[in-house]
């Protein structure tokens, strides 16, 4: 149960951080910071489907983290869901079509190394 949890947290996690990357791309950077502006910018947001799932998926992702904690502990838990930035990574350079250099190829990959020291 507790490996399914991870997968969950992982993959939705991952799944919200590249649908808000799609999203503020698609929105563009707020440069704008009065009170009206930033109100006119949520409610574009809020009609942005890119922003809408990633908020969804980041629900889902923090109530399987709440239920995994409840049934693991946080020192396995926490390392285990990291393996979200592994997979972000891949995720940027295919999907997005982001320029990733060797270093961060690198930290991707002694993250993923640590979540698979769990598996022992």
């Amino acid at each position: 149960m507790k490996w399914l949890l991870v997968t969950i947290v992982v993959l939705t996690t991952t799944a919200s951080e590249v649908l808000r990357a799609m999203g503020m791309r698609r929105h563009g950077e707020i440069h704008d910071f009065r009170p009206s502006a930033v109100g006119r910018a949520l409610a574009a947001l809020a009609r942005n489907r890119y922003i809408i799932g990633s908020v969804a998926a980041a629900a889902i992702s923090f109530f399987a983290f709440l239920r995994l904690v409840a049934i693991a502990d946080l020192s396995f838990a926490a390392p285990a869901t990291a393996a979200s930035f592994a997979l972000e990574t891949i995720l940027a350079k295919y999907l997005l079509r982001e320029r990733v250099n060797a270093t961060r190829w690198a930290g991707a990959l002694m993250v993923a190394a640590g979540v698979g020291l769990l598996t022992l």
